[in-house]
């Protein structure tokens, strides 16, 4: 049985450390692979990126496989929760062989932030290696195949696209071939997910058939949207990342090329994309429980076009599923609460 999340590639699993009030608005969450790890790249589009360790994830350097995947609230500063994974993975013994001692040990741990400092109202409530131990924990505590938590948890609890409520979402997809392709996404865009002209949620036009909102839903939820705007002046930093996951055998080299058409997704779902004050980052995990077919040419191409979809699908769910925020640090409507059940 599937769940249309991450934790559908066999051995994948998710958590999330969450931080909210008092001043805190922010989270991290990790993807942790299976013991032994899973084959790893990263593709970066945007201009302002907050990043560790995606340089030793190059195809032409010698890390092959990685432990786990941390995506973090506090941008710069939030880069320390991947020090509280490091030192979890370390106690266990696992990471990259350094000696002949099998406690000697280097767990390659990447890592990419938001930028959400100051929107739950104290700009020095950031994660840290506390936080990054918290969420590790939660994914080793996780049952595998377990629902993964959407909406405004983990990375996704300060997340805004545009001036809506963002957060995490997830999705996946088996293929004709039985190979499952998935993404989990923090959507943080400094564009926007909503058509201002429909009201229709851009990823949602990729998807077939879309229900419009009435007319006079649509214009109240303009106008709640423009005095948002109006009162509201954060500034524009945000930051959209993903990571898309196949339990296809791939070569670094292929994960790579995955974690680079997987941004199309973003670029569906995100108008305009991949701009100046975004850090967009995707990673790419392959845990090669599947042989992919070598007698097929098209075998590679449908798990890169399917990356991008469920990174759509999952920008989609991501807005879906957050909640409205509304205290001392911004307030930002959920299209939920604009558009209803739509």
């Amino acid at each position: 049985m599937t769940v249309d999340a991450l934790t559908d590639v066999s051995g994948l699993r998710v958590g999330h450390a969450t931080r909210t009030g008092d001043g805190w608005l922010t989270g991290t969450t990790v993807v942790l692979a299976p013991e032994g790890g899973a084959v790893a790249a990263v593709d970066v589009r945007g201009g302002g990126p907050g990043t560790k360790e995606t340089d030793a994830l190059d195809p032409r350097n010698v890390v092959r496989k990685v432990e786990a995947v941390v995506l973090t609230g506090g941008s710069a500063y939030g880069l320390d929760a991947a020090s509280g994974v490091m030192a979890w993975l370390e106690e266990r013994g696992r990471g990259i062989r350094v000696g002949a001692d099998p406690a000697h040990v280097v767990p390659v741990v990447p890592a990419a932030c938001v930028f959400d400092l100051g929107r739950g109202g104290d700009f020095r409530a950031r994660p840290d290696a506390a936080t990054g131990r918290a969420a590790v924990e939660a994914a080793a505590a996780s049952e595998l195949g377990a629902q993964v938590p959407q909406g405004c948890v983990g990375a996704g609890t300060g997340a805004v696209t545009g001036v809506v409520k963002g957060g995490v979402g997830s999705a996946s997809t088996v293929l004709g071939s039985g190979i499952t392709v998935a993404a989990l996404v923090v959507a943080n865009a400094a564009g926007a997910t909503v058509d201002p002209e429909t009201g229709v949620l851009y990823g949602e036009l990729f998807q077939g058939r879309v229900e419009y909102p009435g007319a006079e839903i649509h214009a109240a939820a303009q106008r709640r949207l423009a005095e948002t705007a109006a009162r509201s002046t954060p500034p524009p930093l945000n930051t959209t990342l993903a990571v898309v996951a196949t339990d296809a055998d791939l070569s670094k080299a292929q994960a790579q090329k995955l974690a680079g058409t997987a941004h199309d997704g973003i670029a569906r779902a995100v108008r305009p994309v991949h701009l100046l004050n975004d850090g967009d980052t995707v990673f790419a995990l392959a845990t090669g429980d599947r042989a992919l077919d070598a007698t097929d040419p098209l075998a590679l191409n449908e798990i890169l076009a399917a990356g991008a979809d469920m990174v759509t699908r999952a920008i989609v769910r991501a807005v879906r599923a957050a909640e409205p925020v509304d205290g001392p640090g911004g307030a930002w409507p959920s299209y939920g609460e604009l558009y209803g059940e739509l």
